[in-house]
């Protein structure tokens, strides 16, 4: 095939792989190896060493530069506050327990030679943050959990390449009669140089971005090119430090106060991704099947002390003392899934002791993506239900951040609150905060999108925002700043009198402000106008016999805004949304007062804790619209009702 082709085929591979694990909700990696292994091994369409000859071991290593500096660029100290000893351990006792069990398990198990075994026990050191990090997104652990195994995954890399390369070192070196003093020797070096170069390189690169030596276009490129400059020279100064040059250099800049990242962050995950996903399918495709099957169930028994001996071991010894409860530890135990960087070590280490003729080299490659396999599939499909089952997994993301805590945005915050879903306002009007928090309400008081709301606003659970603001300006901003970590779908915003009255070419984009709440005849104005009238924010239960055209016919003036399904999942309405409600679904609209309004005085106490809020049936009651012999029964025309 020509390659061209090939290169194309590979890159659509790559985005089906992607698309089916996050339509499956299970790490991309699974997907992509059994590709590579599919196009290779199997039906051999794909031969890498053919395709990318001596250029794919300096493909390979740089893709795993920037993987690891794209990871520590979300290493912000903070965020391990009080868990920075616990990271600590699981990177020292943590790395060493897993090495000496899996080398000792590994030679009684396989029948090798000592030496391949510690090497491959320091390779199965490497968790690695391309397979733990979207397996925490399909998991969602809690926050210690998160911090601690993405903080271990990243730098964890580093550390079990390092500690791969000294044992190597020591091997090779061992053949020539002087391993211990060499292999010393080469640990220091890669110390001293990694943290120089790391240092240096971020140091200049932060400076360059603070201080804007260079156009804000050019920040993203730059970035790639002194990356891609700071491992190159650093390996050619001393083999394989350039990983812990790229790591330490990631890590200043995420820590550097007035350097603004956030664009590179999102470029590099971008780019992250395509070597992610080009990286497995080609090294899955150069394992040679009969590799895999020489080893029998020795592979998998070699898994089971991974997964079962090693890691537990290695998490208990660390977490020692710690504040993380039993529950969290076990969690962690369970977790720690290998990598890319252990699968692309392992390919280089294999081919350059099969060149120096060394016995059993072959072993490493098969046994390392057998553990890779074994624990991504397994892990995969049982952690969700453990962190379930011990209670330290955070619900799906249903709740709202909703920007403005003024009287329509509390009237929707307090609807919200009273049907379980989780919610907070923000403002930075101390009265409307005020008002708020007599309404029981959960509130973040100054700019949503300050540098402080970045590091003290808990999110945790919460997948929307409302926009929900008499500043136009403040609403599109906010929807620019959550964008990205919601998703442009689970954005919205309203719109002001302002928006109605100018043409396109004077408005944000729909990029940029989000989707329209509601209808494009409701502003903010309009609503708030509505409120301070004969008009509540109303939920309404569906029934076989008041359904959702019945409702509507009932009340054809209502401002239709959720619909919430029989397992309490919010649809949103807005321009464009095709959300229509089934019986069992509650209904929350604006609309004028089903009760029988006399006055302003009648109307139902609103968002207030002293006065809960009366179903429309307790309320007509107590109005005596209903006497003993005419009350409706529970399946009535009206539905099931509560107001706001």
């Amino acid at each position: 095939m020509d390659l061209a082709l090939i290169l194309a085929l590979l890159a659509v591979v790559s985005i089906l792989c992607q698309w089916f694990s996050w339509w499956v909700k299970l790490p991309a990696i699974l997907f992509l190896i059994i590709s590579g292994m599919i196009a290779g091994p199997l039906f051999g369409w794909l031969d890498p060493d053919e395709l990318f000859g001596d250029f794919l071991f300096p493909f390979v290593s740089l893709s795993v530069a920037l993987i690891l500096f794209e990871g520590s660029l979300t290493l912000v100290f903070s965020e391990i506050r009080g868990l920075g000893k616990v990271v600590q351990k699981l990177n020292s006792v943590g790395a060493l327990t897993t090495l000496v069990v899996v080398s000792i398990g590994t030679h009684y198990i396989m029948d090798l030679p000592l030496s391949i075994c510690v090497l491959f026990g320091a390779l199965m050191v490497v968790t690695g943050p391309t397979v733990v990090v979207p397996m925490l997104r399909s998991i969602r652990p809690n926050a210690n959990i998160s911090s601690v195994l993405r903080w271990e995954g990243i730098i964890i890399d580093t550390v079990g390449a390092m500690c791969a390369v000294v044992v190597y070192e020591f091997f090779v070196s061992s053949l020539q009669g002087d391993g211990f003093l060499n292999s010393l020797t080469v640990f220091g070096q890669m110390l001293c140089i990694g943290f120089v170069l790391g240092l240096s390189g971020g140091w200049v690169l932060g400076v360059a971005l603070k201080k804007y030596w260079l156009p804000e276009y050019l920040h993203n490129l730059a970035t790639l090119a002194s990356v891609m400059l700071v491992f190159s020279v650093s390996n050619a100064l001393q083999h394989e430090s350039g990983l812990l040059s790229v790591t330490v250099m990631g890590m200043l800049l995420a820590n550097t106060k007035g350097v603004n990242i956030k664009e590179i962050l999102n470029f590099k995950e971008s780019l992250t991704l395509v070597f992610i996903s080009g990286l497995f399918i080609v090294l899955a495709a150069r394992i040679d099947g009969n590799d895999l099957l020489m080893l029998g169930w020795g592979g998998l028994a070699v898994f089971a002390l991974v997964q079962f001996v090693g890691r537990p071991i290695g998490v208990f010894l660390s977490t020692l003392g710690s504040q993380l409860t039993w529950q969290e530890r076990c969690l962690i135990a369970w977790i720690g899934p290998r990598g890319i960087v252990a699968a692309s070590v392992a390919a280089l280490f294999a081919i350059r002791l099969s060149e120096a003729g060394v016995e059993y080299a072959n072993y490493l490659v098969p046994l390392t993506f057998t553990v890779i396999l074994g624990t991504v599939i397994f892990q995969s499909a049982t952690a969700g239900t453990l962190a379930r089952m011990l209670g330290v997994a955070d619900p799906e993301p249903s709740g709202f951040l909703i920007i403005g805590a003024n009287p329509v945005a509390r009237a929707i915050a307090v609807a919200l609150k009273q049907n379980g879903l989780r919610v907070i306002v923000t403002d930075g009007s101390w009265d409307n905060i005020s008002a708020a928090r007599m309404e029981g309400l959960e509130t973040y008081f100054g700019n949503v999108v300050s540098e402080h709301a970045d590091q003290h606003l808990d999110l945790i659970g919460v997948g929307y925002v409302l926009a929900i603001s008499p500043q136009r300006d403040l609403n599109v901003v906010a929807c620019m700043r959550y964008r990205a970590e919601f998703g442009s779908s689970n954005v919205f915003t309203i719109l002001t009198t302002q928006d109605k009255k100018l043409d396109s070419k004077h408005q944000a984009s729909w990029e940029h402000r989000g989707n329209t709440l509601f209808s494009s005849e409701m502003t903010f104005g309009k609503l708030a106008s509505l409120l301070a009238k004969k008009y509540v924010v109303h939920t309404t239960l569906l029934t076989e016999a008041f359904d959702f055209d019945q409702y509507l016919d009932r009340w054809p003036d209502a401002t239709l805004m959720f619909a919430l399904d029989p397992k309490n999942r919010i649809n949103i309405f807005y321009i464009g949304s095709t959300v229509r409600p089934l019986p069992g679904w509650k209904v929350i609209s604006v609309i004028q007062h089903p009760g029988k309004i006399i006055n302003n005085e009648d109307r139902p106490h609103v968002n207030s804790l002293d006065h809960p809020v009366k179903s429309e049936l307790e309320q007509l009651k107590e109005k005596g619209v209903f006497t003993q012999g005419n009350q409706p029964s529970d399946d009535n025309s009206l539905g099931s009702s509560t107001d706001t």
